[in-house]
């Protein structure tokens, strides 16, 4: 077995969101999610099947988007990963509800930040083992920084 760590290409002012799914439908159905979420969002998703014809499946309301997740998930490799990149909307918009989509087996990651994910490379195929999300820590946080961390908070609409 061979480990690698495959960069993501993120679009500037875009999020991805990267998971494990399992049924064809995947795309149509979390279309429906990202579409009746957040309106006016630009948005793409695709996945990767792993049996029968094994092709990567993408539908979106914005075509570079959908190019993108294509190239992520052909980086990838990996049969049942899903990619979808937002634009106009953030993740806390919309992760709720790729959770409860049936299909959706779990959630890797949802980030704007650099991000590397981590393959296990076998015989049969590639398999997502884990994530890279960003960097590490630089310290602790400041009284300063709570501060600044609660008026950003504030400043986005996301509290009072």
């Amino acid at each position: 077995m061979e480990i690698q760590a495959v960069r993501m290409d993120i679009p500037e002012g875009a999020n991805i969101i990267l998971g494990q799914t399992h049924f064809i439908k995947t795309a149509e159905d979390l279309y429906e999610v990202l579409a009746t979420s957040v309106p006016g969002a630009r948005f793409a998703v695709a996945f990767t099947e792993a049996s029968g014809p094994c092709l990567i499946r993408a539908e979106g309301n914005d075509e570079e988007l959908k190019k993108v997740c294509v190239k992520n998930l052909q980086a990838i490799g990996a049969g049942h990963v899903f990619c979808i990149l937002l634009k106009g909307a953030f993740p806390i918009n919309v992760l709720n509800q790729i959770k409860l989509c049936p299909e959706v087996c779990r959630i890797f990651c949802a980030t704007a930040n650099p991000l590397e994910v981590l393959l296990v490379r076998s015989g049969q195929a590639a398999g997502v083992v884990g994530v890279i999300d960003g960097s590490g820590p630089k310290g602790v946080e400041s009284p300063e920084d709570v501060a600044q961390r609660k008026e950003f908070l504030r400043k986005i609409g996301y509290k009072l």
